[in-house]
């Protein structure tokens, strides 16, 4: 209700500070945690660790913030304009941006457009962009102070259509493009990532070290460097601050369950699965993959056919998610060799192997850290081998509403009710009671949009908002209930909120490869 009686509440919250938004298809969770990490981390910048990346989220992470502390907002790719023309950023960095989730953010191209209309009302604003991506160049060149870094597009098959003019892009081997119709080419870059070093346009050469695999977390090290350089942060001193970072929200942990070591990955679309099957590479272990269809995944599983699954021939797969069968026919024409189980922690053993990869979508995933979460904590310890962060847990976030059903699975003891109150109580004292329904950080709740919440749990003590069902926080009353299967604000929020937003539904990211 918070957005619903102050339409303006994350405009008041963002005034007075400095703002920097994250958007993209893939990537921006993880890019948003390594760009915090350079600016001082979460004690000292306003955010949502879990990617609450919606509206409501927004307000809330910024209202849990000392009011004079600067702002790394990750921002769902489809509200992008309207968060920008809210809080005025110092700096928007933009990843990329392809095919995701089209029954509810549109066609790529019509968020490249709308994109591009924000760019252009930027003002003094800095972007940072991919140059290596034509959709986001073209969004990007719209606006007047922009530093271009080469940092790689391996998925090119949403951007063969030139933006400008409707011709054909034409792609070159080093990286290049350009469209021959009428000339829209790739800037030249102020920043270029070559391998693990970022030569910058003025003679540096920079390591870019990570404990996060593969060659899309360099890419985003690299994005979240030029970001912080543009923000008064030195980009070799910021890239030596994130090389710590060993996990994002659970993306890349090791978790061990019973006898069997699983690592994390979430891959959503056929872009982030590009970058994922690279990482998978050369590896024998067999795979787990989980594919649900929530509103927060997108109902049309028929992306997994864009998916080159052929390129797990040689290793065994166990299809599981609510999808499974989906998964098995597009494995079985991809000659992969798999079994089907529709459970998910059941897959993770009958995968026949000590260590095994999964691989999840967005809800798959979180559905698994839940699940495995719920299974520590009934055994009487968490086996988390490697980071697992603010604990599985924390997993769902806001946007997908799953963390409000965490918070039903745990129940909420009156120590967390008692948390919750006295967070409302300082939001009521700072901004007024017609202001308090904005929700609290990390308490579940929702905002006029019917996300649930800026985190969805309160990490390891597992209590996320009983304020994820009905109450001042915000979505319809069934809105708890409707979090333990994951759904999204579009089945969980009000309908007059989704109207308001003018997209249905949303997601907290992951992405992504991200």
């Amino acid at each position: 209700m918070g957005l619903a009686i102050a339409p303006d509440l994350v405009r008041s919250l963002a005034a007075d500070r400095q703002v920097a938004l994250v958007s993209a298809t893939n990537g921006k969770t993880t890019t948003t945690r390594l760009l915090v990490t350079a600016l001082g981390g979460t004690g000292r910048v306003a955010t949502s660790a879990a990617g609450a990346n919606l509206p409501a989220g927004i307000a809330a992470a910024l209202a849990a913030a000392a009011p004079d502390s600067p702002a790394v907002l990750e921002v769902d790719e489809a509200y992008l304009a309207s968060v920008a023309d809210a809080v005025g950023p110092a700096v928007v960095a933009l990843l990329n941006l392809s095919r995701d989730q089209l029954d509810r953010v549109s066609e790529v191209r019509a968020i490249a457009t709308r994109w591009r209309a924000a760019m252009s009302r930027l003002g003094s604003a800095t972007v940072v962009a991919n140059a290596d991506d034509p959709l986001v160049a073209w969004a990007a060149s719209a606006a007047e102070h922009v530093r271009w870094v080469a940092a790689g597009q391996l998925w090119r098959a949403d951007a063969t259509g030139c933006p400008a003019c409707d011709g054909r892009i034409e792609f070159g081997a080093d990286g290049g493009w350009r469209c021959p119709t009428c000339g829209l080419s790739r800037p030249e870059p102020d920043a270029v990532l070559r391998g693990a070093t970022l030569a910058i346009s003025d003679g540096r050469r920079l390591d870019v070290a990570s404990l996060l695999p593969g060659r899309f977390n360099l890419a985003n090290a690299a994005m979240a460097a030029v970001a912080a350089e543009a923000l008064g942060v030195d980009a070799g001193r910021a890239l030596a601050a994130m090389a710590d970072v060993a996990d994002v929200e659970g993306r890349y942990a090791v978790v061990a369950h019973e006898s069997v070591r699983a690592r994390l990955l979430l891959a959503k679309n056929p872009a982030g699965w590009a970058e994922l099957l690279d990482l998978l590479a050369g590896e024998s272990n067999p795979v787990v993959v989980g594919i649900n269809a929530r509103v927060a995944d997108g109902h049309d599983p028929s992306w997994l056919w864009d998916v080159e699954l052929e390129r797990l021939q040689g290793r065994f797969v166990v299809a599981t998610g609510e999808r499974a069968r989906d998964l098995a026919v597009r494995l079985r024409y991809a000659r992969v060799d798999h079994e089907v189980e529709v459970d998910q922690v059941a897959a993770l053993h009958r995968a026949g192997s000590p260590t095994v990869d999964y691989v999840g979508n967005y809800t798959a995933f979180q559905d698994v850290r839940r699940s495995l979460d719920r299974a520590d904590r009934r055994s009487g310890r968490v086996d988390r081998l490697a980071g697992a962060g603010a604990g599985a847990g924390a997993g769902a976030g806001a946007g997908a509403g799953a963390g409000a059903g965490a918070g039903a699975d745990r129940g909420a003891g009156a120590g967390a009710q008692s948390r919750i109150r006295r967070r409302r109580i300082r939001i009521w004292r700072r901004f007024g009671a017609g202001q308090v329904a904005v929700g609290s950080a990390g308490d579940g709740s929702s905002g006029s949009l019917g996300e649930a919440g800026t985190s969805g749990a309160a990490g390891t003590s597992g209590s996320a908002g009983t304020s994820g069902s009905a109450g001042t926080s915000g979505s319809a009353g069934t809105s708890g209930a409707a979090g333990a299967d994951g759904s999204s604000p579009a089945e969980t929020g009000s309908a007059a909120g989704r109207m308001r937003a003018g997209v249905p539904g949303g997601h907290a990211d992951g992405t992504t490869g991200g």
